[in-house]
């Protein structure tokens, strides 16, 4: 049996069996080794019912001693109730549909019940509890798992492949590097973080496991960026844009012509610019980006900017024509909804270079789209897109240079992990006009007042935004708010004297582009929207939002939509309206109601959500982490960005025989994800 037999040539797994275990992506007993635990049932310290605590999840010890027959109770969903006891005290045990578990329970056996314990006068309850045999102790793997697997079935696997292959798992460090980070061999890692013998052991494999993915990880991205430093891009003359700067209408901020500087720099080489310009709401990303542009048409080049929604590529189009309006320099649009006709006409304009600046959503990548001469790419909302779309843009010209702009703060360790190919820039001052928008968090009941308040605004000929989380109500919505039943019912009633526009994501783009137009012309005093505002609508005169169920958002989501007002000179506010009851919930829109600091904001997000829901990580093309978080191991991160520095040092290609496996596994992580 080898590392790369099949899973069947284990015991217990049939074709059937197997092609369940191929949905998660493990087809031999290699990948098999490396489906790590997403967790364990620590049963080191099984308690007696009258011990047991109702604080957290437990392992209580009792015998069955009577069970009730299983009964349904509505279709599709069974109950069944089990006694157990410890000798001084009772235990009440619910479980649904869980005939077969229940089946197996015998009376006067002993079993422990893994879960939420809930106290009682005369012992406890529990529901739907793990049961598990009295012999069992220490840790108890539990594994991501699909329809068709348990994690006593994958943990019974697990025992067989390291029976059979455990000695056959080859390391991949270093002994210098072993040594030095003080890390147990990959064999013992992989042994301990199925089966620790102890708390100890679980925390050395878990140690070296998470460092081993960073050093992979940060090693692929120095190589990525290395071997685009190495192509022959177009090294642009260093030409003034002072011009173009003074006629902006406003003065540029510290922050702006350092970055415009640091873009110039980078274009002004033969290799290819890769930078990612990051700031929050209302930073000036636009006028950098409009000047870079600039630069590369006084150079000759043409521009392209990628966003991620036609309504989005459409305002960077409008943006930019009045920029470059005294200047000469045509802009155009390409999006998929445009009729044939338009496209042609585009696309023959971008081929001849009539057009110098082109905006646009994934269509600019499509076969038939060809350019003159393209110098730059930049593509707006970066984390919206996948990395082979950013790579498929960037082969329409001769090694362009790449700037990639996110109005989302990033928290700088995972900055990292997703831009790691880049360099980075950071708009880190705003403008001198900006006034910090006023946040309020209030319950329903307050609703009227909210309205009251947009009313008000609308007397002053400002306008609002009201924002909910769904387009039309269905069954499974009821409680919610529906953008186009709220549109409806406040134009009749709240708002009766204003004039009100509906916008969503299911709306045709002629008809967004028309509501869109109507709130920036001011023809509309309030704007009943999804999230399609949540980027690219710039309208200087609209001072207020409401968010109806805000607690059904992201933190950075709300904050991007709360960077839609506080455009103007005008102080603007945003209410976030939540009935939640939950503590958590309450302390994320909490978080938001006492800071306009995105940064800090993008911090407490990733502590609550997680790298892998922040910017849904998984659709990015980026290699995923299996062991690593990024808010609890940044120590370990800097450990592995050190040691790393040290490897390249000694071996930039790593071509040396002491890191040929983990050459290996770093080509695998990179063809994995397409970077």
């Amino acid at each position: 049996m080898e590392l790369s037999s099949p899973l069947t040539a284990l015991k217990g797994v049939g074709e059937k069996r197997q092609k369940v275990y191929a949905k998660l992506g493990i087809t031999n007993i290699g990948e098999l080794l490396e489906h790590y635990p997403r967790g364990y049932l620590d049963l080191t310290g099984s308690l007696s019912i009258k011990d047991a605590s109702d604080e957290h999840p437990c392992a209580v010890r009792a015998t069955v001693t009577q069970k009730s027959p299983t009964r349904p109770i509505r279709k599709g969903l069974t109950v069944s109730k089990v006694r157990a006891t410890d000798m001084e005290r009772d235990l009440l045990i619910t479980f649904f549909n869980a005939k077969y578990t229940v089946e197996a329970l015998e009376i006067g056996e002993e079993y422990i019940f893994y879960g939420d314990f809930t106290r009682r006068m005369t012992g406890g309850e529990m529901n739907s509890p793990v049961v598990i045999q009295p012999e069992e102790s220490g840790f108890l793997p539990q594994y991501p798992l699909t329809e068709g697997l348990s994690s006593k079935m994958v943990s019974a696997q697990m025992k067989t492949a390291l029976e059979n292959c455990g000695s056959l798992i080859k390391e991949t460090l270093s002994t210098d590097i072993l040594e030095k980070y003080d890390l147990c061999s990959k064999a013992e890692a992989i042994r301990n973080i199925h089966f620790p013998s102890d708390e100890k052991a679980l925390e050395k494999a878990k140690k070296r496991l998470i460092f081993e993915e960073f050093l992979a990880f940060t090693l692929g991205m120095s190589l990525v960026k290395g071997k685009n430093r190495t192509a022959e891009g177009n090294a642009f003359e260093n030409l003034s844009t002072e011009e173009f700067e003074k006629s902006l209408g406003f003065e540029l901020t510290g922050a702006q012509k350092r970055v415009i500087a640091e873009c110039k720099k980078d274009m002004c080489s033969a290799v290819p610019m890769s930078r990612l310009i990051q700031g929050d709401v209302g930073s000036g990303k636009t006028a950098v980006a409009a000047s870079c542009m600039y630069f590369a048409a006084k150079n000759g080049f043409q521009s392209a900017m990628m966003a991620p929604t036609e309504v989005l590529a459409a305002q960077h189009k409008v943006t930019l024509e009045k920029m470059f309006a005294p200047f000469g320099i045509k802009v155009g649009v390409l999006t998929g909804s445009m009729k044939a006709s338009e496209k042609n006409a585009v696309k023959a304009a971008i081929k001849s270079g009539e057009i110098t600046v082109v905006t646009g959503t994934h269509a600019l990548i499509q076969e038939d789209v060809e350019f003159k001469n393209l110098g730059l790419i930049i593509t707006d909302e970066q984390h919206r897109f996948g990395v082979r779309q950013r790579s498929a843009l960037g082969k329409k010209g001769k090694a362009p240079h790449t700037i990639v702009m996110s109005a989302t703060p990033i928290p700088r360790t995972l900055a990292f992990v997703l831009y790691g190919d880049l360099d980075v820039s950071v708009l880190d001052e705003m403008p001198k006009n900006r006034i910090p928008v006023k946040t309020y968090l209030v319950t329903p009941e307050l609703s009227q007042r909210a309205f009251n308040f947009v009313r008000n605004f609308a007397k002053e000929g400002k306008q609002s935004y009201i924002i909910c989380p769904l387009v039309e109500r269905n069954e499974d919505s009821l409680p919610l708010e529906a953008a186009a039943d709220l549109a409806e019912q406040i134009a009749g009633q709240e708002l009766v004297d204003c004039n009100v526009g509906l916008l969503h994501g299911r709306m045709k783009p002629a008809e967004k582009e028309r509501v869109m137009e109507a709130f920036a012309e001011n023809r509309l005093q309030v704007l009943v929207s999804t999230t399609v505002v949540e980027v690219g609508v710039d309208v200087p005169n609209a001072v207020c939002m409401i968010i109806e169920n805000a607690d059904r958002f992201g933190l950075s989501q709300l904050h991007q939509l709360r960077g839609r007002v506080g455009r103007g000179k005008e102080q603007s506010y945003c209410i976030l309206i939540s009935g939640t009851k939950n503590p958590e919930t309450k302390h994320r829109l909490e978080v938001i109601a006492k800071t306009t600091d995105g940064f800090k904001v993008a911090e407490e997000d990733l502590k609550l959500r997680g790298p892998g829901d922040f910017f849904g990580c998984r659709q990015s093309g980026l290699p995923m982490l299996k062991m690593a978080d990024m808010m609890t191991d940044i120590k370990l991160l800097e450990l592995a960005k050190k040691a790393a520095a040290e490897i390249l040092e000694n071996d930039p290609r790593l071509e040396k025989a002491e890191n040929a496996a983990l050459s290996k596994n770093i080509q695998k992580l990179l063809e994995e994800a397409a970077v």
